[in-house]
């Protein structure tokens, strides 16, 4: 029989998790976060982790549970989150997965590869490659070997570019040809997808700035020096090559001021966003909501009332 999870997708700063936990108080609902960065300990103020008090009345699943140091894939978070959703519907109620990370909705939705498993050998090769001759070429060397997935992965997407260089020299195969080989997904879960669509977008960039600045204030700086000091976390670890963490550690290794690593953060943020609602216009089947709408909620309760039965 045919189980049903509500996905709550958008932008970052779009305001998910203030409408997750709205949802939660209308429908029973329990909430698994799908963000490649809230997984880990200690990063609560760069990825505007919900607050303690936040998680004890409304639990999230799948935060906090890896050390910045772990490695954490689509293939862990898909295994995960179907755990997760098999207790929710176990319990009665319907999981609301909320987030971000659309590579983590699609492996879940779509079926995911069955990739080789992280190299660190091989990935602290690469790495060292990149600090010597940059990101752009070990891009060059991905497009002679796996032209498809060169064309798709921005020359400076050090993350994609490092998974994929390693899928290669691991296996002697490109990352294309282990996805054509995609494991489906789970076949007794329906999924409800709601989209957060602003309009017009710099009501976005708007938002993406202000809560950049609010997170500087609340001590985003002391929270990336207290990673730097408990050991374990370089700045070429997986954690650290999030949006924001990415800009700051530079900043603290010298190598950006404080007002530069601000912009290029502030940059590469609206530049995800964009990344972001491209891959949601991509997608089948959504239902599109402004989160800007002062019914905002009734209209995700709506169609819910009405698709739930």
């Amino acid at each position: 029989m045919k189980r049903t999870a509500v996905l709550l997708m958008g932008p970052t700063a779009s305001g998910k998790t203030d409408i997750a936990i709205s949802l939660c108080k209308r429908f029973p609902c329990d909430i698994i976060s799908v963000d490649s960065a809230m997984v880990y300990r200690g990063m609560d103020i760069g990825t505007a982790k919900p607050d303690a008090e936040t998680l004890r009345r409304t639990p999230h699943r799948l935060i906090d549970i890896r050390d910045p140091g772990e490695s954490y894939s689509a293939g862990d978070f898909v295994r995960d989150a179907n755990t997760a959703m098999d207790d929710i519907f176990g319990r009665g109620r319907i999981p609301l997965l909320t987030g971000g990370t659309m590579m983590y909705f699609r492996a879940l939705t779509e079926g995911i590869a069955d990739l080789p498993p992280a190299d660190e050998a091989i990935r602290q090769a690469i790495d060292d490659e990149a600090r010597e001759h940059g990101w752009p070429a070990l891009h060059a060397e991905l497009a002679t070997v796996d032209p498809v997935a060169a064309a798709r992965i921005n020359p400076n997407d050090s993350q994609r570019i490092q998974r994929a260089v390693e899928v290669y020299r691991a296996s002697g195969r490109s990352i294309t040809e282990w996805q054509n080989e995609t494991r489906p997904p789970a076949g007794n879960v329906a999924y409800l997808k709601i989209a957060l669509q602003f309009e017009p977008r710099s009501l976005l960039h708007e938002r993406i700035a202000l809560r950049l600045d609010q997170m500087i204030d609340n001590g985003f700086i002391a929270e990336l020096e207290a990673l730097r000091d408990r050991g374990g976390v370089s700045g070429d670890s997986p954690a650290m090559r999030s949006v924001g963490y990415r800009q700051f550690w530079k900043c603290l290794d010298g190598e950006y001021s404080l007002t530069e690593a601000r912009d290029r953060a502030l940059f590469a943020t609206r530049q995800l966003a964009k990344r972001q609602l491209t891959w949601l216009r991509s997608e089948k089947s959504v239902h599109f909501v402004n989160p800007l709408e002062p019914d905002c909620i009734d209209t995700i309760s709506a169609y819910l009332v009405r698709e739930l039965g």
